[in-house]
């Protein structure tokens, strides 16, 4: 297992947060994420919904979009917290998302019962669809 920082905590607290501004009136699922660039950065994001459900988008894809939108493509970590049993753990479509746009990332899954796990991107997507050249730094 890997550790829990008190930089991550700090992410943690930020993806918190975020949660609370999640739009999510049809799952009533509330998700956040933060993530902190190489320069410091912090980026949040929440789920948000939207009627025509394949519009929808998640709080890891907000925040990672948030990142890259305001230049920032050196990815450190990701903190996503849910309340769910174990600790959230990201769906297919994020993972996939997370291991192009921030490959070597450290990534924390929690819920709100501070249950908590500390991963990495190619932990949760080991054989992830790469069609670019993964030894680019990003």
């Amino acid at each position: 297992m890997h550790e829990l920082t008190t930089e991550l905590t700090e992410l943690l607290a930020a993806a918190a947060a975020a949660r609370e501004r999640a739009y999510c009136p049809y799952s009533r699922f509330a998700v956040g994420a933060a993530v902190r660039t190489a320069s410091g950065a912090l980026f949040y994001g929440c789920n948000i919904e939207n009627a025509a459900y394949p519009s929808t988008i998640c709080a890891e894809r907000v925040a990672l979009f948030s990142a890259y939108a305001a230049g920032e493509r050196a990815i450190v970590a990701l903190a996503v917290i849910a309340d769910t049993p174990e600790p959230v753990s990201p769906c297919g479509g994020c993972r996939q998302v997370m291991f192009e746009l921030a490959p070597r990332a450290v990534v924390l899954l929690a819920n709100l019962r501070s249950a908590w796990r500390v991963t990495l991107v190619e932990e949760l997507l080991p054989a992830g669809f790469a069609f670019i050249d993964r030894s680019i730094d990003r």
